[in-house]
């Protein structure tokens, strides 16, 4: 496929001279002729005399001048009022067409025309002979692309995340490797399959390390919240599937998804600086707030719905419910553990800020918890960013992982920032500083986790991020602070 491209010069349009490009420098018009393939160019009868006959012609067209004289001096258009000028050519319409040029020019082009067309094909003769080389091999590697595609309907990529990391806890240096792939399916262009395959090796950083031995309750892993290390840590080697779930439109403005395992914090509680992207902070508990998402069913998934409802373009709604025990008969989709989360979110139509308002119920462990949180974020240009985040919930009832009941009102909140191009052009820099968990029913402390880290674009599919993390009081108890440094290297393909 080809678009005719031209301009006018001594009146004949420079477009013969890319017949170079397919038929040779000095092909004719009875090569041309419309025996190729005349079942592919319709005939058409009634001539068009003038460039304002075509509905789809414009003054302001680049091309419009050229069009003009193909029209009202060479008389070239029959039939059809469009010109459909950003339509591609086959390679027998393109003949056909530069073939009347050619035939109709032939008779009332002046001596100074065929001069200068010829002029133009000695000077350009190596650069179509080239140009004519460089097609040939796209089309074969067009056929080729086509023929061993993924699927049609279905665009596949992943992530794979290599983490090299030590600190104190005793911990010797090691790897932590995370790989995902992604399977993106759209069969209508307005739904979306998503299906993600998670596998690891099993990696422990230092802040993991220290929180299995005060019980695992506040790490990445941990089983009251999220408050952790290396977002990557602890992923089986065993294949499992991460993300499974089906999201289609019900009107123009409500979406609605359905799925076997749906992590919560696909929908809710999102944030542009710490997203869990592999491009900015690696901690797991800069990513969400522990509080409104639950890291039991976040870290597992489970079956539920979500929808989603824009009722303005400032103003979005969204609900949502996930029950981890809903592959059980024992358990069922509306007992322990599930969560279910409606959040507004509203941006400023003046000003690059999004705040966003949550309300969790959830079953995590036999406790029983009701949330609130707020989260907000800005944007300074594509320079500078910031987010706060704050949450306050109330647990009741008799927890698993505790051995015993567990009446609690904790709170968190944390606030970061980064900066791109920082030192280097393409880099990014940030640093971040919250507690996971206030509350003076669990423990004798308050943890808290502080982050920095720097990023590197190596290429659009490579990026470097050294890091290091600091965690004072580590699962609420007064101990030795935790730090830990790490070297990433995020990979997509």
């Amino acid at each position: 496929m080809v678009k005719l491209v031209g301009r006018t010069i001594g009146g004949l349009t420079i477009g013969i001279l890319a017949v170079g490009c397919w038929f040779g420098p000095r092909a004719t018009a009875a090569e041309l002729a419309p025996e190729l393939a005349p079942e592919l160019v319709p005939e058409f009868t009634e001539p068009v005399t003038s460039v304002t006959e075509l509905t789809d012609v414009q003054p302001t067209d680049w091309a419009y001048q050229a069009v003009k004289t193909l029209i009202e001096r060479y008389g070239l258009m029959k039939g059809s009022k469009t010109f459909r000028g950003n339509q591609p050519l086959t390679r027998f319409e393109f003949a056909r067409v530069i073939s009347q040029v050619m035939e109709q020019a032939a008779p009332i082009a002046t001596e100074d025309d065929i001069k200068i067309i010829r002029k133009l094909q000695d000077l350009y003769e190596e650069a179509l002979s080239d140009l004519r080389s460089r097609m040939t091999t796209f089309e074969k590697t067009e056929s080729l692309l086509s023929n061993q595609q993924f699927s049609t309907t279905t665009k596949f990529s992943g992530t794979s995340d290599q983490i090299l990391t030590s600190g104190s806890s005793n911990s010797k240096t090691s790897i932590v490797s995370r790989i995902r792939l992604n399977f993106d399916t759209s069969f209508r262009g307005t739904d979306l399959l998503v299906t993600q395959l998670e596998a690891g090796n099993g990696g422990l950083d230092a802040v993991g390390i220290n929180q299995q031995r005060q019980g695992n309750r506040l790490s990445t892993l941990g089983s009251l919240a999220d408050g952790g290390g290396l977002d990557a840590v602890g992923v089986s080697s065993t294949v499992r599937i991460r993300k499974l779930y089906y999201s289609f439109p019900l009107s123009k403005t409500v979406k609605l998804t359905v799925g076997s395992v749906i992590p919560p914090s696909d929908f809710i509680d999102r944030n542009s600086f710490a997203n869990n992207s592999g491009r900015n902070f690696s901690s797991s508990f800069f990513t969400n707030n522990p509080l409104v998402v639950q890291n039991p069913i976040d870290r597992a998934g489970g079956a539920g719905v979500v929808a989603e409802w824009a009722m303005r373009k400032d103003l979005s709604l969204r609900g949502l419910f996930v029950g981890a025990g809903a592959s059980d008969p024992q358990i069922g989709l509306f007992r322990d553990q599930y969560q279910a989360t409606i959040e507004g979110e509203y941006r400023l139509p003046t000003r690059p800020i999004t705040v966003r308002a949550q309300f969790t119920n959830a079953t995590v462990n036999g406790s029983q918890v009701n949330a609130l949180g707020l989260s907000g974020e800005w944007a300074s240009g594509r320079q500078v960013g910031a987010f706060a985040r704050l949450g306050i919930a109330q647990y009741s009832g008799s927890n698993s992982i505790l051995g015993g009941k567990f009446d609690a009102t904790p709170m968190t909140w944390a606030i970061g920032g980064i900066m791109r191009n920082f030192i280097i052009p393409g880099s990014k820099a940030g640093l971040a500083i919250g507690q996971p968990f206030i509350t003076s029913s669990l423990g004798n402390a308050t943890q808290t986790n502080i982050e920095a880290y720097f990023g590197l674009l190596v290429n659009d599919r490579m990026n470097f991020s050294p890091s290091v993390l600091y965690v004072i009081n580590p699962d609420n108890q007064v101990a030795s602070s935790v730090w830990q440094w790490a070297l990433r290297m995020t990979f997509e393909f």
